[in-house]
C-alpha cells in the first residue's frame, strides 16, 4: 500500500484543498507560538512557486458549533500565515457555501485563501458526509497536511479524502518518513525511552514497542509500578497497585521478543513535591513509607546512559521523572542530553514526540538536536500503539507494483 504525496503531482493551476493544523498558541487574542504556521508554510510555498491554489482548512479550539465568537475565528491567523508564506492570503468568513466557492474560483496560481475554522460546523467533528462533500466544491486536489489530526475520524480528515483524488502534504508526509524509520525499519539496536505518570494509559503502546525494538528504557511513575511489582516498597510515591499483572504480561512479552527493559537502579526521593525540596538518592527497592520517589538516580542516569550509547535508534515518549519542578528534572534533562549529543555526532536516529516529552527537551533546550520532534499529541501515541489512524487510512491506495 502507498501514500500519494502532492509534491509529486503536477499542480499548476490546481486548487489544492488543504487540511492543516494551524492550531496555534494564543493570548488576548494574539498568536504566541507560530511554529505550527511556519513549519505548514515551508512545505506549501514550493507547491505555490509551482503554480498551486491554495484553500487552506483548519481547526482552532473547541468552539460551540454555529455560534460565531470572534474568539474562535482563525482570520486572526492571516497576518502571520501571509508572512510565512510570502504571498497574501484571501479571507472566507465560512468554510463552505456559496461565498466561500466563489474565493476559491477567483485564485489565481501562487494564490491562497483561508477559510474560517472547521469546526464551527458541527459535520466537523460528526465526519459528516454531506459537509464533506460541501467542502469538496472549494478544491481540485484533497491534501491532507496535518498528522496531529489524522487519529480523527472528521470530515476533512476522514469523509473528504474520499470526496477528490487525495494526497499527502509535505509535513505529513515527513513524519510518517520520521515514524516509520524509528518503529518500523529501525537502524538496529533500536531503544525507546517511555516515561509519564501510569502505566495505564501506555498499556498498547508498550506493547507494540516490545514487540518491535530491542530495548526500553522505563522512566516516571510507570517504573514506580515496575518496581512495586518486583517487590519494592513505594512509600508516598505514585504508583498502580491494580496493574500488577499488567507489568507482568508486558515482561513476559518482551522476554518472548527479545527486548530488554530497563528500570532505575535508584532513586530520587523527597518528602514532600515542591521546588527546592530536600532530597536524597537510595537504592529502587528501598523507597521508606513517608517518601516519594520522584525521578531516576544517577546510577539509573549511568546506567541509561549506557544503553543509549549503543543503539543507532533512539524513540522517546515521556519524562523519566517530575521535570517540571527541580530538582526532579535532572534524569530527564542529562538523559536528553546524551541523545542530542548521540543525534548530532550522526551515531543515532532521535525521534521525539508528545506534549510532556516537547516540554522535557525544551527544557533540557535540546529540541533542536534531535533528528524529528513530533508536535502530533494523540496521533504519534496511536501510531506508537501500532493503531491505524482513519486520515492516514483515507489516503492509502493499493501500491501499484503489487
Amino acid at each position: 500500500m502507498t501514500i500519494p504525496s502532492i509534491m509529486d503531482m503536477d499542480v499548476r493551476g490546481k486548487r489544492l484543498l488543504v487540511r492543516a493544523d494551524l492550531n496555534v498558541p494564543t493570548e488576548a487574542g494574539r498568536i504566541t507560538d507560530t511554529t505550527r504556521i511556519d513549519r505548514f508554510a515551508v512545505g506549501m510555498r514550493p507547491l505555490l512557486a509551482r503554480g498551486a491554489r491554495l484553500v487552506i482548512l483548519t481547526h482552532y479550539g473547541r468552539p460551540e458549533p454555529h455560534v460565531m465568537n470572534p474568539e474562535f475565528s482563525v482570520d486572526k491567523f492571516r497576518p502571520a500565515l501571509s508572512k510565512a508564506l510570502g504571498v497574501p492570503v484571501r479571507f472566507s468568513d465560512v468554510c463552505v457555501g456559496a461565498s466561500a466557492e466563489l474565493l476559491s474560483r477567483q485564485l489565481r496560481d501562487g494564490e491562497a485563501l483561508l477559510c474560517e475554522n472547521l469546526r464551527l460546523n458541527p459535520g466537523e467533528t460528526d465526519n459528516d458526509t454531506g459537509f464533506a462533500t460541501q467542502l469538496a466544491q472549494l478544491g481540485d486536489i484533497y491534501v491532507n497536511d496535518a498528522f496531529s489530526c489524522a487519529h480523527r475520524a472528521h470530515a476533512s480528515t476522514e469523509a473528504l479524502a474520499r470526496q477528490l483524488p487525495a494526497a499527502a502534504g509535505p509535513l505529513l508526509i515527513e513524519e510518517l518518513d520520521a515514524l516509520s524509520a524509528a518503529l518500523e525499519t529501525p537502524r538496529r539496536p533500536s531503544i525507546a525511552i517511555v516515561g509519564g505518570a501510569k502505566v495505564s494509559t501506555k498499556i498498547a503502546l508498550l506493547k507494540n514497542l516490545v514487540k518491535k525494538l530491542d530495548g526500553i528504557i522505563i522512566g516516571g511513575g510507570m517504573a514506580n509500578t515496575f518496581l512495586y511489582a518486583m517487590g519494592a516498597p513505594m512509600g508516598l510515591s505514585l504508583y498502580e497497585a491494580d496493574h500488577v499483572e499488567t507489568v507482568h504480561e508486558i515482561r513476559a512479552l518482551a522476554d518472548r521478543n527479545g527486548c530488554a527493559l530497563h528500570l532505575p537502579a535508584d532513586v530520587v526521593i523527597a518528602r514532600d513535591f515542591r521546588a527546592g525540596a530536600r532530597s536524597r538518592v537510595i537504592d529502587a527497592m528501598k523507597c521508606p513509607a513517608d517518601h516519594m520517589i520522584l525521578d531516576a538516580g544517577p546510577r539509573a542516569l549511568k546506567q541509561f546512559e549506557t544503553v543509549l550509547t549503543g543503539a543507532n535508534t533512539i524513540l522517546w515518549n515521556g519524562p523519566l521523572g517530575a521535570f517540571e519542578i527541580p530538582p526532579f528534572d535532572q534524569s530527564t534533562v542529562m538523559l536528553a542530553r546524551s541523545a542530542a549529543d548521540l543525534s548530532r555526532q550522526g551515531l543515532a536516529v532521535t525521534v521525539a514526540g508528545g506534549g510532556d516529552t516537547v516540554a522535557a527537551l525544551n527544557h533540557a533546550g535540546v529540541t533542536g538536536d534531535f533528528t524529528y520532534v513530533s508536535t502530533a499529541g494523540g496521533a504519534f501515541l496511536e501510531w506508537l500503539e501500532g493503531r491505524t489512524l482513519p486520515g492516514i487510512a483515507a489516503l492509502t491506495q493499493p501500491d501499484q507494483a503489487a
